[in-house]
């Protein structure tokens, strides 16, 4: 008799098959470029979904995606998720509202956090799609973007995470050389938080290039 397994199987499928779905079309976007990035969605209060390391995100299937619990620990699985996985359940154990987190590394994102990395952040201001991020009803305001050094020191970026949001509500994050992490309610509000990202990210280097 096999031992039942500690979440539910349906809703593994189904955080799965959002998770194939969504991913895929950012790969064809051209942000999850080689088998960079990483991909997460709260399956209950103790279990995310995670994509496996070390695969081609473009063609992820469901054996592609693993189960971890908060703590960033494989459950009933012998498949490895990213090293980073920890700057995943950090956020899922610190906001109960958080259900899903993208980590994407287009050419906008990775070259804004290499020139603005000196600064430790993109200000952004003023723009109509500031409101894309969740509680935001104007324009008429400003967030800043942090960029953090990259390390290989996951409990030590994590830590740097913490104190930011410890400060400040934030949507997402740059790691300098590496790429964007965004996360909101669901699949559809990281989405949203992350095109919003990549879009004004993209306005600031254009403005940059004009301003020459």
């Amino acid at each position: 008799m096999s031992t039942p397994l500690p979440y539910d199987p349906q809703r593994l499928a189904h955080c799965a098959g959002e998770i194939i779905v969504n991913v895929r079309e950012l790969s064809e976007l051209g942000w999850t470029p080689a088998t960079s990035s990483n991909f997460s969605r709260r399956m209950d209060d103790q279990h995310i979904a995670i994509t496996v390391s070390g695969r081609d995100k473009g063609r992820l299937t469901e054996a592609d995606i693993m189960v971890v619990d908060l703590d960033g620990n494989p459950v009933a699985t012998s498949n490895k998720s990213s090293a980073e996985t920890l700057l995943h359940t950090q956020l899922y154990k610190r906001f109960a509202e958080i259900g899903c987190v993208l980590h994407t590394h287009s050419k906008v994102q990775t070259v804004a956090s290499r020139l603005y990395s000196g600064q430790g952040h993109v200000h952004l201001e003023g723009y109509e799609l500031l409101k894309a991020f969740s509680g935001n009803t104007t324009h008429e305001m400003s967030v800043e973007l942090p960029v953090l050094p990259n390390s290989q020191d996951m409990h030590t970026l994590a830590a740097q995470v913490d104190c930011l949001l410890d400060r400040k509500e934030m949507w997402g994050y740059l790691i300098d050389g590496h790429g964007l992490y965004a996360w909101g309610k669901d699949m559809m509000e990281a989405r949203r938080h992350l095109e919003a990202f990549e879009f004004l990210l993209g306005c600031e280097l254009e403005i940059r290039r004009l301003q020459r």
